[in-house]
């Protein structure tokens, strides 16, 4: 019964955020300089004011700001998210369109920077102040410091174009079509068309994207591990372990790990927010149809039903992401759920 209630406070605290986040991306959207009709609109229908107006109407441009925001707060209870001024295409249509290309990426991402951000902060706590040490910690700093924008340009130049061992931009090689749409991923929807090849040619297009996001969460994933298994390595119960004689690898892997990791899961959730959101500059530079090349396109026409779309899911998937660790929080750690 505790856990039920606690499970349901995080949900009504989920709806509470999900309405005040609503709400303040429709002010920020609205103080954003730069004038739709101006940006969608060509010289020719400018000097129209007929045109003007009728674009305006279509879009509820020329209705007062309270009344804009009662219109945008209703149609939002409806799923109704607008819709887009450079596609007219619904912003929903749009988002349901690309969103499965971001998940596919950062799903691929988040799995590389936890394995190996976890290995890595563990190597790292066994061999403290030796020479492997100091390599993952070397490595982790560059994650986290490395320019994402940089990073791609650098592994597309030696990878794609110099050793050509690894596909380019896109999604898949011209040599195949996209697949069936089932869940708009293309390895899993390759697989279940039956055709391995496909499968394996969009995998190996992920890699290097998925490495480029996964870069900064696995070297904070690393640092995170490796402090929190240095904290608990220096408790009284892994004290009393090591006093009976169990070693080193043994009370890491069986007593201190379990503990360590749960400060990582909010590393990782916040990792995985951050990649759903869509990389803006990286699946561009990738030419990868996912909710970051969305935006940046609704951005520079100033597109604002989709500008606030993309903002919502951003901020939905934080939002949910957060729950859920909370959740899983409280399910780990029964003292959690008392606060």
């Amino acid at each position: 019964m505790e856990r039920l209630k606690f499970i349901g406070k995080r949900l009504i605290y989920l709806v509470i955020m999900l309405f005040g986040v609503a709400t303040l991306v429709f002010i920020l959207t609205k103080m954003v300089p730069g004038d739709p009709v101006v940006a969608n609109l060509s010289q020719r229908a400018l000097s129209d004011p007929t045109i003007v107006a009728a674009y305006k109407a279509k879009y509820g441009l020329d209705q007062p700001i309270f009344v804009q925001y009662i219109l945008y707060m209703k149609n939002l209870f409806k799923f109704d998210l607008g819709t887009s001024i450079r596609t007219n295409t619904p912003v929903l249509t749009e988002l349901v369109r690309c969103y499965p290309a971001t998940i596919e990426l950062a799903l691929f991402a988040i799995i590389i920077a936890a394995v190996f951000g976890i290995l890595f902060g563990i190597i790292s706590a066994i061999k403290r102040n030796s020479l492997a040490d100091q390599g993952v910690r070397a490595i982790s700093v560059t994650g986290v410091s490395i320019p994402s924008f940089w990073f791609a340009l650098l592994v597309l130049f030696l990878f794609y174009y110099k050793l050509k061992i690894l596909p380019g931009p896109g999604r898949l090689s011209n040599t195949f079509s996209a697949p069936q749409t089932v869940t708009g991923m293309y390895v899993i929807d390759s697989l279940l068309e039956g055709n391995p090849a496909k499968a394996l040619d969009a995998l190996r297009h992920l890699i290097l994207p998925g490495c480029v996001l996964a870069a900064f969460t696995m070297g904070l994933i690393t640092r995170t591990t490796r402090s929190n298994l240095l904290d608990v390595m220096s408790t009284d119960y892994i004290r009393t372990a090591r006093a009976k004689g169990l070693g080193r690898t043994a009370l890491i892997i069986r007593h201190a790990l379990g503990n360590a990791l749960i400060p990582v899961l909010t590393v990782i959730g916040l990792g995985l927010g951050n990649l759903l959101g869509g990389m803006v500059l990286v699946e561009t530079i990738f030419s990868w149809p996912g909710v970051g090349q969305f935006a940046y396109q609704s951005v520079l026409s100033a597109d604002y039903p989709a500008i606030i779309g993309v903002a919502l899911l951003i901020a939905l998937n934080y939002m949910v992401i957060n729950t859920i660790v909370d959740i899983l929080y409280g399910i780990i750690d029964p003292r959690v759920r008392c606060s």
